[in-house]
């Protein structure tokens, strides 16, 4: 059976099980896309094809189809696309819309990445919107000189030092100009009217308030923004944010000049300046005007690798998403090479333990040879020779000792190599959202963006409403590679090192599965473990995303989901020797498979974070 006839099947499976006629789900020889209007316009306005339809985790239909965690954001990128829009055009507006409604893991204030395949091209791009630390940043920017120890981590994140120069509003406004059809104007008229008009708060944003809510307390404007009476907004309660609203109108009317040079970004660096610590000995922020000034949003070429036909496309350096996503499909791939038996015909406890394996080395080669510096050895990382020297000492009968020490990608890989010392694990933040855009003309967009932790940094930009992230905590405080170089150390105007992973995978030059995830560096597992779950594992979509997760990131346990740990495959990986510890609920993958012809499948979660939503703009009936 074709790949293309078996991924067919599970579409018409999954149609046939929600009660859809075979005759709308079957492909149709010699369909064409719809022509494109001659201008796209946007109606703040729902689209009544959606409206009344629950959050739901999966949709098959036609005309283009989004996928985010949020309903409400949703259906803002439907709406786009319904009204003649492109995935760029949908993309920044779905994202516009998540800094609303999820604005304790986006927005204004953070950064991301985007892949995206232009359909008139046939060519993956990727822009990198990653936040940069201050011109005065160095090494030794979160060692506190009184004492020569770093700052406490959950102190720095707190404090106007771990906050990077925002780059989401750069990225939106250079994948407009080179992608969209639609003006950055109008890409946010639909957020600032969520905004300004409010959306229903639902358990995940409560309840993620309320976590926070003793933080926010010390932040003044953080707590007259985000609680009500000195509390978490209720569910069901409608949750306004005008200054959110000032904050869109302002950007769309004045350009993103008025972040980059003009008052917004006073706003910004005035905020992230001011002492933010309540006394202790964590110093203020470092951004500057200037530093505002040079921020570019950059367009780069993909990480491109392979996985059984398939073209794999990722995000580049200062991502380790693309590289390390790569590294682990060529080590499953090799795995089974080794051992002559396929991932898709060994049993559960055998897939996880070569899934954890795999991403477990691929951690430990991350986190050696990966950051914003020059040199990065990208092609070896991702070249199948050296996943298959690294796989020599793969057993399928026991797990390697853990941390596994880093491999040599030197380009000679023709025999099993000494064992290097392995080293001390960085810290990774949590909080970000992923959505997948997918529109009628075949352009797909993959971008993940994020503030770092639930939250940022805790600091509400006055009067714009909006949450600061706290990304440069992502850097490594300390040295973690013993006499080696450390890749992800501060410096001046360096990008922190990322785990988002926005991938497009193409099957002959077509657009096949776009995916992402948010959870820091689970994102990486759980973006790899959806792409097998769902090409080799014989799983639907929506099942390779609800399929219990394990996160095995080269530490001293590996962190996994309840589900995971309360069946019997959690025994058969200890007894392989795996040591599993409760990671609570790990990551929410949004994916859209394209079928052509402007037929989709969007999926998205459908328990973790409350469910996710997943549209199409004309759903089968």
């Amino acid at each position: 059976m074709s790949r293309h006839t078996r991924s067919t099947r599970r579409w018409i499976v999954a149609g046939v099980a929600a009660g859809l006629p075979l005759a709308l789900l079957a492909p149709q020889a010699g369909a064409q896309p719809p022509a494109a209007p001659a201008a796209p316009t946007v109606d703040t306005a729902r689209h009544g094809t959606t409206t009344d339809l629950p959050k739901v985790p999966v949709m098959v239909g036609s005309g283009g189809a989004v996928s985010s965690v949020d309903r409400d954001a949703s259906q803002v990128g439907i709406d786009v696309l319904a009204h003649g829009g492109n995935a760029a055009d949908a993309a920044v507006a779905t994202a516009a819309a998540l800094g609303v409604t999820e604005p304790y893991s986006a927005g204004i204030g953070g950064g991301g990445f985007l892949v995206y395949y232009d359909a008139a091209s046939k060519k993956v791009s990727t822009i990198d919107g990653r936040e940069t630390a201050p011109a005065t940043f160095t090494d030794r920017a979160f060692i506190d000189p009184a004492t020569g120890q770093p700052y406490a981590f959950a102190t720095a994140v707190n404090s106007g030092l771990s906050v990077g120069v925002p780059g989401t509003p750069a990225l939106w406004d250079k994948a407009l100009r080179d992608f969209g059809t639609l003006s950055l104007n109008d890409a946010l008229k639909p957020a600032e009217k969520l905004a300004a008009k409010g959306f229903v708060v639902d358990k995940t944003f409560s309840d993620q308030t309320a976590a926070n809510a003793t933080r926010f307390k010390t932040f003044p404007e953080t707590a007259r923004v985000f609680l009500r009476d000195g509390a978490a907004p209720p569910v069901g309660s409608t949750f306004t944010n005008p200054d959110m609203a000032t904050a869109y109108r302002t950007l769309r009317t004045q350009g993103v000049k008025s972040l980059y040079a003009g008052s917004l970004g006073r706003a910004v660096v005035a905020e992230a300046q001011a002492p933010h610590t309540d006394g202790t000995s964590v110093p203020a922020g470092q951004i500057t005007m200037a530093d505002l000034g040079a921020y570019r949003a950059l367009a780069k070429d993909p990480i491109h690798s392979q996985y059984k036909g398939y073209d794999v496309y990722g995000m580049p350096v200062p991502s380790s998403g693309g590289i390390a996503v790569a590294e682990i499909l060529n080590l499953m791939t090799a795995y089974e090479q080794r051992t002559g038996m396929s991932t898709a015909d060994v049993d559960e406890v055998q897939y996880l333990h070569r899934f954890s394996e795999a991403s477990a080395t691929a951690f430990a080669d991350r986190n050696r040879y990966v950051g914003d510096v020059a040199g990065v050895p990208v092609g070896e990382l991702v070249d199948p020779g050296f996943a298959a020297e690294r796989a020599c000492f793969f057993d399928p009968a026991a797990a390697q000792p853990r941390p596994i020490a880093p491999g040599v990608p030197d380009g000679d890989y023709t025999s099993c190599p000494t064992t290097t010392v392995a080293e001390r694990q960085p810290n990774d933040g949590q909080s970000t959202t992923h959505l997948t855009v997918a529109d009628r003309w075949g352009n797909v967009a993959a971008y993940t963006l994020t503030i770092e932790q639930t939250g940022g940094s805790g600091i509400t930009v006055p009067g714009y409403g909006f949450l600061l992230n706290n990304e440069l905590t992502d850097f490594n405080f300390t040295p973690t590679q013993g006499a080696a170089p450390d890749p992800n150390l501060p410096g001046p105007s360096k990008r922190p090192r990322s785990s988002m992973s926005p991938t497009i995978i193409l099957d002959d030059g077509a657009p096949f599965l776009a995916v992402g995830s948010p959870g820091g560096a689970t994102i990486i597992t759980s973006v790899s473990q959806t792409i097998l779950g769902y090409l080799d594992r014989d799983l639907s979509l929506v099942n390779a995303i609800a399929s219990p997760r394990l996160s095995s990131r080269n530490g001293a346990s590996e962190p996994a989901e309840p589900a995971l740990l309360a069946s019997p495959v959690a025994a058969g990986l200890r007894a392989l020797g795996h040591t599993l510890s409760d990671g609570g609920e790990i990551g929410a993958v949004t994916a859209i498979r394209s079928f052509g012809e402007g037929r989709f499948e969007a999926a998205a979660e459908t328990t973790r974070r409350g469910g996710g939503s997943a549209m199409v703009v004309s759903p089968a009936p």
